[in-house]
């Protein structure tokens, strides 16, 4: 058998592309035929594979008239006793197709499609593996939980035929892969006591609570698109006396057209994530009394005080754990699947032919 290198576009088992006979066989049964030595044939095809390989040849001799047919679909891979044809990499590329040619063209855009077919390419082939290892540990899907499983998608906006044959497979094949991956990765998967503690410690920031702040605003709208300047000069003028040091409740009491502006702008307790996005930007950084610069809006035009502001606090260990172990169980089993997949593929016969 000829040696196996490795792929750089889908890190997999590569054997360099051998010429290719196409046979036509009727005009809706096409069979693909990579010229093989009979030593290769023997030893990388399966009992369906060799047979077919065998049935092609003799077909040639039969009918010459087919030899010369030429097909766009092929086989691109060999997955154990599966085979991959190119147009299951095109089917798995088509939906994101018009996206990439809309992002990109030329050279960059060839690059970019071959990428995301060898992406697919690698996609299809973990899924075969998997469905593979399903079939092996006699994982079954009833009729009933496909039906289920395509009305839930179908909630969820989900595309899914039910009166479809191949809508209704690739249901099924999701929920194997689903159903085989609890079974061998997930169920073997424990979250101990240190390791929520240490996720807790290296992700503290993650556990914040919503600063707090007591806020007071000064807030100039404009009547119309014609008084935007009056409300710019207006805003400024604001901005001079508090920096020649009038008090901002005078200020407000005098300049501001907000609802707090007899009460000298007090907006009262603020939560981080209640105020316009602009606004939170320009008082991230103020310190209790501190005044922001003048902040422009679609609304109007902004001046914030921060008269107080709370110590950063953070929900406390007992409080957070029931995500924590969530989030930790969810980083292991990833870790997990991934060795376990990567010896699915050390231990299968994979033949990329793309």
């Amino acid at each position: 058998m000829s040696p196996k290198s490795l792929s750089p576009q889908s890190n997999l088992l590569y054997l360099p592309k051998t010429p290719a006979f196409r046979v036509k066989l009727s005009n809706v049964f096409v069979v693909t035929l990579h010229r093989m030595e009979c030593g290769t044939v023997s030893t990388v095809s399966t009992g369906f594979f060799r047979k077919t390989v065998f049935l092609s040849l003799g077909l040639l001799v039969l009918f010459p008239a087919f030899a010369p047919a030429y097909l766009e679909d092929r086989i691109v891979a060999v997955v154990n006793s599966d085979l991959i044809m190119l147009s299951d990499v095109k089917r798995e590329v088509e939906p994101h197709e018009a996206r990439i040619k809309q992002e990109h063209q030329g050279h960059d855009l060839a690059q970019r499609l071959k990428t995301a077919e060898y992406m697919a390419l690698t996609k299809i082939i973990e899924q075969k593996l998997q469905l593979q290892e399903a079939k092996a540990k006699h994982v079954e899907v009833s009729d009933l939980e496909v039906t289920q499983a395509a009305q839930q998608m179908k909630q969820q906006g989900k595309q899914v035929d039910s009166s479809n044959p191949q809508s209704l497979r690739s249901v099924r094949d999701q929920l194997l892969m689903m159903k085989v991956v609890d079974r061998e990765v997930r169920s073997n998967v424990m979250v101990g006591e240190s390791e929520m503690k240490r996720y807790y410690e290296e992700h503290h920031d993650r556990f914040a609570l919503p600063e707090e702040y007591t806020l007071s605003q000064i807030l100039v709208r404009p009547r119309s698109s014609d008084e935007i300047d009056d409300a710019r000069a207006k805003i400024g003028k604001a901005m001079e006396e508090l920096k020649r040091g009038e008090k901002f409740e005078d200020v407000a009491l005098q300049y501001s057209d907000g609802p707090n502006a007899l009460q000298g702008g007090k907006l009262g307790l603020v939560h981080q994530g209640e105020l316009l996005p602009a606004i939170e930007r320009a008082i991230a950084s103020l310190v209790p009394g501190g005044i922001s610069d003048i902040i422009e809006h679609a609304d109007g035009f902004h001046i914030m005080r921060m008269e107080d502001k709370k110590p950063k606090q953070f929900r406390s260990f007992k409080d957070a754990k029931p995500e924590i172990r969530d989030l930790v169980f969810e980083q292991k089993s990833q870790d997990v699947f991934q060795s376990w997949l990567a010896d699915l593929k050390d231990k299968a016969y994979i033949e990329i032919k793309f």
